[in-house]
């Protein structure tokens, strides 16, 4: 039995067992990314969508996606390829390979690639070499997560990243206990992120978990202390996977939390109005 040190619920595996995050596994003794170049989802976005707002605006970025995640989050919007990952489909590519396609679409304003769609580091041995040889043709290493790792393995990575978007999905360790987290785990990231590249701070507002006004001052009062003009974006949740039973975030509840964190925060976007 062998433990997984990518992230902090470190999975003890027999040989032949999948972790947690149904992306690594022991297999003969060592820990593999079992997901490695298998691609679920490729697409060419404005670096708005993934969300950056202050980074090479008016942009685009080459962005993938594979499958599995660390979370349980039951209102995950790609649960698909995060948790129902037994049956979805795949290509296999390379890190060269997907780096040339990356190359091909510079003239269409690519910067690069994002790491997105699904939790992209349980898949962390083929985003470290993608981002190497990126980081080797000058283009730039976005990452989309919701910092959940190990501080060792994210040190080595942060070398050869350009910005990430970081999910703060709640000021309340009950909210991430719920979800399989822990909310100082994720401060830690978004603080040694924060200290290296451009960083970015997602928060989904979900009616009746993480809307108060308390909790909104306390999550953008700290993140104030960190660095104020790191960018909030507050998002609309929807009705989704196993959360059907709340209606969608009123414009109203976006407004008035995104109010409130703009008497700490610089700069406060309001998703999905």
């Amino acid at each position: 039995m062998i433990s997984c040190e990518i992230c902090p619920r470190q999975c003890r595996l027999e040989d032949g067992q999948t972790g947690f995050c149904g992306a690594r596994a022991n297999r003969d003794g060592r820990i593999v990314c079992e997901n490695y170049g298998k691609i679920t989802s490729l697409a060419l976005d404005p670096i708005e969508k993934k969300p950056l707002k202050r980074f090479f605006p008016n942009s685009m970025i080459l962005s993938v996606g594979s499958y599995g995640c660390n979370f349980r989050c039951p209102f995950c919007q790609n649960y698909r390829i995060s948790m129902d990952y037994g049956d979805v489909e795949a290509v296999t590519m390379s890190p060269a390979e997907l780096v040339e396609r990356a190359e091909s679409m510079v003239p269409l304003g690519n910067l690069g690639l994002a790491y997105t769609y699904n939790e992209p580091l349980v898949g962390y041995e083929f985003v470290f070499d993608c981002a190497k040889l990126i980081r080797e043709k000058g283009l730039k290493n976005v990452l989309v997560t919701n910092g959940y790792v190990m501080e060792k393995p994210f040190a080595e990575l942060l070398p050869y990243l350009d910005a990430a978007n970081i999910d703060l999905k709640s000021y309340s360790q009950d909210f991430y206990k719920k979800i399989g987290g822990d909310l100082a785990v994720v401060k830690k990231t978004i603080e040694a992120a924060a200290k290296a590249i451009h960083v970015e701070v997602t928060t989904l507002i979900i009616p009746g978990e993480n809307d108060s006004e308390e909790q909104m001052k306390e999550l953008t009062s700290w993140l104030a202390s960190v660095d104020d003009t790191i960018p909030l974006h507050l998002s609309r949740f929807f009705p989704s996977y196993h959360m059907l039973d709340r209606n969608a975030t009123s414009v109203d509840t976006i407004e008035r939390l995104a109010e409130i964190a703009g008497a700490s925060l610089k700069y406060v976007y309001k998703g999905n109005l």
